[in-house]
């Protein structure tokens, strides 16, 4: 198998190239012309692969999505494989060191928007069934989104359509390993939920002279309230939502520190383990703000700010109730007692997945046959609503999270890339935890 995925790696990379070159983003705004090429040429890759049914999914409401199909033995068990072919936008092109969607390689890093996040994900389940030769020991079933950066109706149609994603077997590769050559399984997943507040005090600015002190600040009020959500320590301080230490591999401080790029001179907040404020512990952020520049600001009370804040809620905790929380606080804290409103947005469920069945220990043993080191179990701080989506639909399967991302892949920034070599593992692990699953070698 190692020999096999090693001869057909010429041809993954030429398919992650062409996808890299499509700009496929399902943001709005955004051509949709380029998310159906971007789909067209999933559909292109499944077929040429050796998958006998492809087939677009029309999501009403939605990006298209890619279903692929190939069955294995009578009796064996079904995997289904997913990624997203979808991407984030290059945001500031000047900030790349080569176009964003023209994939270069530098230092055995092959850079490009969606080369790692997620269109690795997409070539990885290509190059399995080449390696099997058409021919695998489980029923797979592919399925690959056109809408996960963005969110939109994809993310509950397992819910609706529980009966395509009936499996034994679910493998998520929209993730990766926390250090290049060490395979880690994510077995936990950070919910979100997000608001905006706004506070507004005046019927318009007026001179701060002339009425500041006892006319009401709206921005000072805002940034008051806003500060009320961590404590002396940076720790997120919103009654109700409580995290736990985690029981995982932990973070290297330094490595963290230098793939975040904090100032060698600034600390590091909170409280615990790395991998604990990361994965296990809830975070709040003002990801947002609304207030006058600083370029041309006059001397002026102002009237409204308003903020997006942005939650990240610790596995095992309902993320609507904890949205619900965060929403309370902001209510119950506004200082000097100014009127504040609070706008809830977006939810996403955070999951934590049992890692006890027989595809684990399947998977387990290709990831020491595939890296030649036992596989660590880590957390992510992000969420992928889909997973929890999953769960409800699946009940019974197992969920794997693995794939060929690392911290150096900097997804949803300037120079994104994959590591060819972590591809080229992460490709002979998935091939290998297939055939481990199907033969029943654990």
């Amino acid at each position: 198998m190692r020999q096999r995925v090693a001869a057909d790696f010429a041809q993954a990379r030429a398919d992650l190239e062409e996808l890299v070159r499509i700009p496929g983003c399902a943001f709005p705004g955004f051509p949709d012309e380029q998310i159906d090429r971007a789909c067209q040429k999933v559909i292109d890759i499944y077929r040429a692969a050796g998958f006998p049914q492809v087939q677009r999914l029309d999501i009403d409401g939605g990006k298209p999505a890619v279903l692929a199909e190939a069955p294995g033995p009578p009796g064996s068990p079904t995997v289904l494989l997913y990624a997203h072919y979808d991407v984030q936008p290059a945001g500031d092109v000047s900030l790349w060191d080569s176009p964003p969607f023209e994939p270069s390689e530098r230092d055995g890093r092959l850079y490009g928007r969606g080369a790692a996040d997620d269109k690795s994900g997409v070539v990885i389940h290509a190059a399995v069934m080449r390696a099997f030769e058409g021919r695998p020991p489980c029923t797979l079933r592919v399925i690959v989104e056109g809408e996960e950066e963005w969110g939109g109706p994809f993310t509950d149609h397992p819910r609706s359509h529980p009966d395509l994603f009936a499996a034994d077997a679910i493998v998520v590769a929209d993730v990766g390993n926390a250090r290049l050559g060490q395979p880690a399984f994510t077995t936990a997943l950070r919910g979100m939920g997000a608001v905006t507040v706004e506070c507004r005090t005046l019927a318009g600015a007026v001179h701060s002279g002339m009425f500041g002190g006892p006319a009401p600040d709206a921005l000072m009020a805002l940034i008051t309230l806003l500060a009320t959500m961590r404590d002396a320590d940076g720790e997120t301080v919103i009654e109700g939502i409580d995290g736990f230490d985690w029981d995982g591999a932990d973070v290297d401080e330094a490595d963290f520190r230098d793939i975040a790029g904090v100032d060698p001179d600034q600390p590091l907040i909170g409280t615990g383990s790395v991998a604990s404020r990361l994965f296990s512990k809830p975070v709040v952020n003002v990801v947002g703000i609304d207030a006058p520049p600083t370029q041309g600001a006059v001397n002026a009370v102002i009237p409204e700010a308003k903020a997006r804040v942005s939650l990240r809620v610790p596995p095992g905790l309902d993320a609507v109730a904890a949205r619900d929380a965060l929403i309370r606080h902001l209510e119950s804290h506004a200082p000097w007692g100014v009127h504040v409103s609070v706008t809830p947005d977006v939810v996403g469920q955070g999951v934590r997945v049992d890692t006890s069945g027989p595809a684990y220990a399947a998977a387990r043993e290709a990831m020491l046959q595939a890296y030649g080191t036992p596989v660590q179990e880590i957390g992510a701080g992000g969420s992928i609503p889909l997973v929890d989506s999953l769960l409800a639909a699946v009940p019974g399967a197992e969920i794997l999270l693995f794939g060929a991302q690392d911290p150096l892949a900097r997804i949803h920034a300037p120079n994104e890339s994959v590591d060819l070599a972590e591809l080229q593992r992460a490709i002979l692990a998935e091939a290998l935890f297939i055939r481990n699953l199907g033969s029943g070698v654990l």
